[in-house]
């Protein structure tokens, strides 16, 4: 199974790191460029344990669904969210935050993995794990400029 993992410095505290990276309004404004909203579930706002929310996104040229769980939760240093349906087979986001003394270090570590067994495997190696660390990379640059700007 594939893993991204992504370390962000961000020169602000904890708390808004953590809330902003569980925001639902701030995600949508983040990947506006592949017209990713919230259509269903937890549409608006901090998502919190328990709750889901289903995106429609366009990537590749094709509008796409995905469900998300908030599966894990222990506010302000980790949350996880996990597939429920999409074009994954499965995935699991982990969101970890650590105080620095600067600040927060954000840490993504996104398993997924991919269906379609060996093709799937394929489609991984030649781009699909480098355009979701792309996505990834996206939303954590405009996080970090938004919790700076509020610290």
């Amino acid at each position: 199974m594939p893993l991204i993992t992504l370390q962000t410095l961000i020169n602000a505290d904890i708390n808004t790191c953590f809330d902003l990276s569980r925001d639902i309004d701030f995600h949508q404004e983040s990947l506006k460029h592949s017209h990713e909203r919230a259509i269903a579930g937890k549409t608006s706002g901090l998502i919190e344990l328990g709750e889901s929310v289903t995106w429609e996104a366009k990537h590749f040229g094709i509008t796409q669904r995905l469900t998300s769980k908030i599966t894990e939760f222990n506010r302000p240093y980790y949350f996880v969210d996990e597939m429920v349906s999409g074009a994954f087979e499965s995935f699991k986001h982990e969101h970890i935050f650590e105080k620095t003394q600067d600040g927060t270090l954000m840490i993504d570590k996104f398993h997924f993995k991919s269906p379609y067994g060996l093709l799937g495997e394929f489609v991984n190696i030649l781009f699909l794990k480098g355009y979701v660390a792309s996505l990834l990379k996206i939303r954590n640059k405009e996080l970090t400029t938004r919790a700076e700007k509020k610290t």
